[in-house]
């Protein structure tokens, strides 16, 4: 009985002392509080953004995942940015069409004409 007594006295004290060691050891000054990480937004303010912005757009990981604020922000810029691209592309399309009307009217030849 002795002998079970002086092994759980050992067992609490190895216990006791790998808890000091992983919590600290009993420093006086506690950890810092490590900054949240936050998306330093690689999108290019000043300028449309490219494929290669995206593709080395990184989120930072929050407890559940990704930070849903930082991922409706970047999702919100893209699509407002390709929503642009696309008015862009059917006003040049709209004024090509015109373009090719204007240009192909009866007082113009045509290339059927010069045949």
């Amino acid at each position: 009985m002795l002998m079970f007594l002086f092994l759980v006295v050992a067992l609490a004290v190895v216990v006791a002392a790998v808890t000091l060691v992983v919590v600290g050891g009993g420093e006086s000054a506690p950890l810092p509080e490590a900054a949240p990480e936050r998306l330093d937004d690689p999108l290019p303010p000043g300028r449309p953004v490219a494929r290669a912005d995206v593709e080395a757009l990184r989120f930072p990981l929050a407890v559940r995942g990704y930070r849903m604020v930082d991922v409706d922000d970047a999702l919100d810029r893209l699509g407002a940015e390709i929503s642009e691209r696309d008015a862009h592309i059917a006003h040049l399309e709209a004024a090509l069409a015109g373009a090719r009307a204007a240009g192909a009217g009866p007082d113009k030849p045509t290339e059927e004409d010069d045949q």
